[in-house]
């Protein structure tokens, strides 16, 4: 049986990998006001409003990320209903150091032979929440330490490729475009590769304010995409915060 997710566990990861900018945060709202004791009324309410302000800011992007990570079913896979589960699939499944999804993929492809990719490199892909779900949280067993620009497969031999809130990880343009050549190149010519991304819009800008910016935008992974001569077949939208990609190689490479 696939593992069922804690109550809350998707929002309390996210605290619990980003404290430090919880703590920053709280510390600098309570620098506000005690300074705001020492000041007139107008600057009282000046920082009352900023706190409040602040306090939206924070509440908000955790209620979305509860709502996205703990309520939507996000992780149920619905949108794979398309998918012959019962197919014996060569299945990739790519994460950045922090999995999810492997063992949800294995039981759902239940005749598939399922392999799992770590691309997480220390010196390329600094985030420090990835060090923290990685030091909280076992890899997948078996999961293969791999380069993004070297996947140890031959050309044309899988049929479906998950990287499900992983690529967004490799923020530089290059080695991003070369990490899916290399998915074009291991993907069988009736293949398909399936990115799932929150994206930076408006409605992420909206929840997590200028952590959008941790996200690529559509047009930028539209880029990607084309670069490595893929083309999108199905776009999905889950919820307003995340798309997912169906894409497939174009047919004049494959």
């Amino acid at each position: 049986m696939e593992k069922m997710k804690k109550p809350f566990q998707g929002v309390l990861n996210i605290i619990r990998f980003n404290w430090h900018f919880y703590v920053v945060s709280t510390s600098f709202l309570i620098l506000l006001i005690l300074l705001s004791q020492i000041g007139s009324n107008s600057f009282q309410l000046f920082v009352n409003i900023i706190c409040s302000a602040i306090l939206i800011v924070i509440l908000v992007s955790l209620l979305v990320s509860f709502f996205v990570y703990d309520l939507s079913g996000l992780y149920d896979f619905k949108w794979m209903e398309a998918l012959d589960v019962n197919e014996p699939y060569t299945i990739v499944n790519i994460n950045a150091g922090f999995d999810e999804t492997s063992e949800l993929l294995k039981n759902r492809f239940v005749n598939s032979k399922l392999v799992v990719l770590d691309f997480y490199d220390p010196l390329k892909h600094t985030e420090v929440s990835i060090e923290r779900a990685r030091k909280a949280y076992p890899s997948y067993p078996n999961t293969k330490q791999v380069k993004t620009n070297d996947l140890p497969f031959m050309d044309k031999s899988v049929d479906k490729v998950f990287a499900i809130l992983s690529a967004h990880e490799i923020r530089n343009e290059e080695e991003r475009n070369l990490f899916f050549k290399e998915l074009n190149r291991i993907t069988k010519p009736n293949g398909q590769i399936i990115v799932t991304e929150h994206l930076r819009d408006f409605a992420n800008f909206l929840a997590y304010n200028i952590g959008f910016f941790h996200f690529h935008s559509k047009s930028t992974w539209l880029n990607t995409f084309s670069s490595s001569d893929l083309i999108v077949s199905r776009e999905i939208q889950f919820t307003s915060f995340i798309t997912t990609f169906i894409l497939e190689k174009n047919g004049i490479t494959s």
